[in-house]
């Protein structure tokens, strides 16, 4: 009940300070690009699962990714690097280029847990005191641009089940002081990690 209520006042918060929107120049973000695409596609779309894809990801949440690398909120060293040469405008037409791309469509990473990935996504566990991935990210996966609740379908499962460690392990904390991501995924087992970001990977 406690990862519901932080939930839904993440949510809450969320929609109420912020639009949406972002003001951006997609082809300013194109020219800026080149570098991105090393690792996560010419157009957004990653070839390799340990990297995130991130076309038709909402530029809210990017934005505030880049932000958090930059600031050092989110540690990366690959991406701090990165991210020291781009100024708030840079960030702003990279997030609305990659926004604009559209999101290749993926299978789920394997077939034998996908079920299980499936109850816990859209049910939770009760008996773990889980909550539901669908509170915040929809049935679909698409998260909440006005919420900056990021769109997780499609997303590689490699990538997925690394991100959850770390909110779990507390290595992550760009979800704020609301504890989200960290407070539910630190009620997963590893069994339900793999299992919850294959079935998120096969999300269209």
């Amino acid at each position: 009940m406690k990862n519901i209520i932080a939930a839904l006042a993440f949510l809450i918060t969320g929609t109420a300070f912020a639009d949406g929107l972002v003001d951006g120049d997609a082809e300013a973000g194109k020219s800026k690009s080149i570098t991105c695409s090393a690792c996560h596609g010419q157009d957004g779309n990653s070839v390799n699962p340990v990297w995130p894809s991130i076309a038709g990801q909402h530029p809210t949440y990017l934005v505030e990714q880049l932000q958090a690398f930059k600031s050092g909120a989110r540690n990366e060293p690959l991406m701090l690097g990165q991210v020291m040469m781009l100024n708030d405008e840079d960030m702003r037409n990279l997030a609305v280029y990659f926004g604009e791309m559209p999101a290749a469509a993926k299978s789920v990473s394997d077939p034998a847990i996908v079920d299980r990935g499936q109850r816990l996504y859209r049910g939770g566990d009760r008996e773990n005191t889980t909550s539901a991935c669908i509170a915040c990210h929809g049935p679909t996966g698409r998260g909440n641009p006005a919420a900056s609740v990021p769109s997780i379908r499609g997303q590689y499962a490699v990538y997925a089940a690394a991100q959850l460690r770390a909110y779990a392990s507390g290595a992550r904390t760009s979800d704020g002081p609301t504890r989200v991501m960290r407070d539910i995924a630190a009620t997963l087992s590893e069994d339900d990690i793999l299992a919850v970001s294959s079935y998120m990977q096969g999300l269209q």
